[in-house]
Order: C-alpha cells, then sequence, then structure tokens
C-alpha cells in the first residue's frame, strides 16, 4: 500500500471520527446523546432530543466530514486516495477513537463519501431514503434501500469498478450494524423516525 493511500486512510479516518451528535447535543444544551433514546450518536437519535436544529447540525456535520475528506484527499493524493479516505471516514464514525470506539451506524457518513465521489448517485441516495421514509417512517429501512441503489446505480451508470464494489463493500458493513434493526422490522417492533421513547439503535 502505498504512502499516498495510508495517508488518505489517516486523514479520512480522522475526519470520520469527529462525533458531531455528541457535540454539537452537548453544546446545545440537550445532555449526553449516548444517554438519550437509543444511545446512537446519529441523527436519528438526535431527533429524540426534540430538537430538530441539532438533528439537521449533525446531518450536515456526519455527512461533510467525509466529503472534506474525499475532496481534500482526491486533491492531495489522486482519485483513488479520496476514495480510500471516504470509506475510512465511515470507518472513523462508526468506531471513532474518541468514543473508545463505540459509534454511529455511519448512513449520513456513507451519503457524505458518496457526494464527494459522485454527487449524483448521492441525490438518487437521498431520494430513495426520503421516498421510502415518506412510506414507512423507518429510518432503518429508508438507509438499507437507499444503501442497495447506490451501488448498483455506480456499477450501472457512473463510476468504474472499484468505486462500485467500495460502496458495495460498506453498504453490507450497514446491513451488518442494521441486524438489529433488521430484526425489529421483521417483528413489527421497530421504532419509526421521531419517536422519543425508543429504545432501538437507530438508522443513522
Amino acid at each position: 500500500m502505498s504512502l499516498p493511500i495510508l495517508a488518505a486512510l489517516a486523514l479520512g479516518y480522522l475526519c470520520g471520527s469527529v462525533p458531531f451528535g455528541v457535540i454539537v447535543t452537548r453544546l446545545g444544551g440537550a445532555g449526553d446523546l449516548r444517554a438519550i433514546g437509543s444511545g446512537n450518536i446519529g441523527t436519528t437519535n438526535v431527533l429524540r432530543t426534540g430538537r430538530k436544529d441539532l438533528a439537521a447540525l449533525t446531518l450536515m456535520g456526519d455527512m461533510l466530514k467525509a466529503t472534506v475528506a474525499v475532496l481534500l484527499a482526491g486533491h492531495l493524493w489522486g482519485e483513488g486516495a479520496g476514495l480510500a479516505a471516504g470509506a475510512a471516514a465511515f470507518v472513523g464514525h462508526v468506531f471513532p477513537v474518541w468514543l473508545r470506539f463505540k459509534g454511529g451506524k455511519g448512513v449520513a457518513t456513507y451519503l457524505g463519501a458518496l457526494i464527494g465521489v459522485a454527487w449524483p448517485v448521492a441525490l438518487a441516495f437521498a431520494a430513495v431514503w426520503i421516498a421510502v421514509a415518506a412510506a414507512t417512517r423507518y429510518s432503518s429501512a429508508s438507509a438499507l434501500a437507499a444503501s442497495v441503489a447506490a451501488p448498483a446505480l455506480l456499477a450501472a451508470y457512473w463510476q468504474p469498478v472499484p468505486t462500485a464494489l467500495t460502496f458495495a463493500a460498506l453498504s453490507v458493513a450497514l446491513w451488518v450494524f442494521h441486524r438489529d434493526n433488521i430484526s425489529r422490522l421483521l417483528a413489527g417492533r421497530e421504532s419509526r423516525i421521531g419517536q422519543k421513547s425508543a429504545t432501538s439503535r437507530g438508522g443513522a
């Protein structure tokens, strides 16, 4: 593995490991996000605080940290490094060193990396997420559906094989991290978007 790729991985991981959900809820006076609702550090759980402004800030932060990693690494070391940085940002969000490697499930960070790599596919991801969320009000189901669509679109219409394969691997990881949500969806016990009294871990 080349030095630029290693540097890109390190850059991406550090960017991705910034826990925006924890930061904005504390600064916004909503307490420790890890003690609220599902305990997840993503946007879905921030919504359970009742603060839509903090949820919006969390979503933007968790997306843009991956986008910045992709664009910066790509500018410094080339397109392949940008892709590596995006994948590493996803890993950093899920396993942040600052929170003893207990992070979120990576949906917003996945989308942020996709914005940096292929923004039209990112728009399609968002469209699928919104459509499924509007129909079901399940964040987890929305994320799972969108994560299937994205690598398929990358492979079919947009990017070379390594890019599609990278996002396919990230999609597999998303499904693994959502395995408890999948079980609850099948059992009809999954929490819906905005539900404060949830005990499940949200989709973001």
